[in-house]
């Protein structure tokens, strides 16, 4: 059976809302499997990417009165909606809320308003452990030339995690920005933290660094029990989850340390990150079967370890895991360059693109990606 446009089904998801048809779980509860599944069936397969827009090195320059901008966001929107992309996962950040709630709130309702026009729904992520542990508002620094994600920044930093006088403010941005867009059609998932367990061990976290705190995973852990029970008490009609990431520890579930008991026990669809080649792709999506819910890899696509387009996306269509690669567009971000950035200096573009699908001004990295990407979203066949 032909399935329904995206637009039907979203106004047919709003009808149900308002009609009460579409009963949510209880506040305090996690989705049983029956509302996970009846939740797949109303959205079918997710495919997009993990969204920057290159403006901006971080979430803070993408979201700011100052540096928000609605035209580069469209504009680069087009551009996925060309390629078939029905969803994005984009970043939010906790002291956007702190800076000034709703302004903040407003702008995330004209970039959804922007998403649902060019036909995508979009996953926001709350939290996010990985890169700079002391974000500041304000002007952001300049890209570091040649280093990937140079001015990224967590949320919350080492400072306001391990402050417990700090943790009523992420109380009152889970239930303000939930509670904001708890029926919202346009939300499709919320993803409340990004690799809570990630220390930063090629980065931050390395002797010549040491940066992050200590007890880094005891305090998120914490909050990560948290995030889910503030989340749910906002009531939201859509599903929450935060991904795995540690291949050998998913794959063996009694080696999961807490807070991917957490993650994997309040998560109402289960979600995870894979940048390996296809058999460990398959080894990820046979393990995560395992959970009897749908199915989302949130992070993938890293070309030079082997984690192509080209069969990953076709591999997760055929198993219906949601697919969200990471990088877009070319920019701030320096995701065009890989990991190793970070101890080896690159002083030229890398043979062999890292992240990323466009340069700047919409031209392909890779033609014959782009071609393979449409032909396997349907886009090609319209």
């Amino acid at each position: 059976m032909p399935r329904m446009p995206a637009r039907l089904r979203l106004l047919c998801f709003a009808m149900a809302l308002a009609t009460g048809a579409i009963a949510s779980a209880d506040a305090s509860e996690r989705w049983s499997v029956e509302q996970a599944r009846e939740w797949r069936d109303r959205t079918g397969w997710l495919v997009g990417a993990n969204f920057a827009p290159a403006y901006a090195i971080n979430q803070l320059e993408m979201w700011q009165a100052d540096t928000f901008d609605l035209e580069a966001i469209d504009r680069e929107l087009g551009w996925a909606q060309d390629l078939g992309m029905n969803s994005m996962r984009v970043f939010l950040h906790h002291l956007l809320w702190e800076q000034d709630s709703e302004g903040f709130l407003n702008r995330i309702d004209q970039f959804l308003e922007v998403a649902e026009k060019r036909g995508i729904r979009v996953m926001l992520v709350l939290f996010d452990s990985v890169w700079d542990p002391h974000p500041q508002l304000g002007p952001q620094r300049a890209p570091q030339p040649g280093l990937h994600n140079s001015g990224w920044l967590q949320s919350p930093g080492a400072k306001d995690l391990t402050d417990p006088a700090r943790h009523g403010l992420l109380e009152a941005y889970v239930k303000g920005v939930v509670g904001r867009f708890r029926e919202d059609p346009r939300v499709v998932v919320w993803d409340l933290w990004n690799e809570p367990d990630n220390l930063n061990d090629n980065s931050y976290g390395r002797n010549k660094l040491r940066q992050e705190p200590a007890e880094k995973h005891k305090f998120t852990a914490e909050l990560l029990k948290k995030s889910f029970d503030w989340a749910r008490e906002a009531q939201p009609t859509q599903p929450l989850t935060s991904g795995l990431w540690i291949r050998d520890r998913a794959v063996a579930p009694n080696r999961l340390i807490p807070i991917e008991k957490i993650q994997v026990e309040e998560s109402d669809i289960i979600s995870f990150h894979s940048y390996g080649r296809p058999d460990e792709m398959r080894e990820w999506i046979k393990a995560m079967q395992r959970y009897d819910r749908p199915l989302s890899c949130t992070e993938y696509m890293a070309r030079p370890v082997g984690s192509t387009f080209d069969p990953l996306l076709e591999i997760l269509k055929e198993h219906e895991v949601d697919a969200y690669n990471w990088g877009f567009v070319a920019g701030k971000s320096n995701t065009i360059y890989p990991w190793d950035s970070w101890q080896k200096a690159y002083d030229a573009e890398p043979p062999r693109w890292f992240h990323d699908i466009f340069r700047g001004d919409g031209t392909p990295y890779d033609q014959a990606e782009v071609d393979y990407i449409r032909r396997v979203t349907g886009a090609a066949a319209k």
